[in-house]
């Protein structure tokens, strides 16, 4: 499934325009990467949680020639599936 078949879906589900529907969906997720980037944990109970972690500098190596390389520390987004969307898909 992509945004497009996800909008078309949300607007079949609640009777509302594909035009309405993308713009609940722009929203949900413009809010969603506003929270996560302020650093907030982003809950929805029984579908799941986002979360924004630190992932430390360290080592790595060039596969194709073998040289080790320095990875840069960055911020990671991590989901949890909540107790409801693991027992749909289970």
């Amino acid at each position: 499934m992509n945004k497009t078949d996800l909008i078309n879906g949300m607007a079949e589900n609640a009777g509302i325009t594909k035009a309405a529907a993308k713009k609940a969906l722009d929203s949900l997720l413009t809010d969603i990467e506003g929270s996560l980037k302020k650093g907030d944990r982003v809950s929805l109970v029984g579908f799941g949680s986002w979360s924004v972690s630190k992932r430390s500098a360290r080592e790595g190596r060039n596969p194709q020639t073998g040289k080790t390389i320095n990875i840069k520390a960055k911020n990671v987004v991590k989901f949890k599936a909540g107790s409801d969307l693991s027992g749909a898909v289970n």
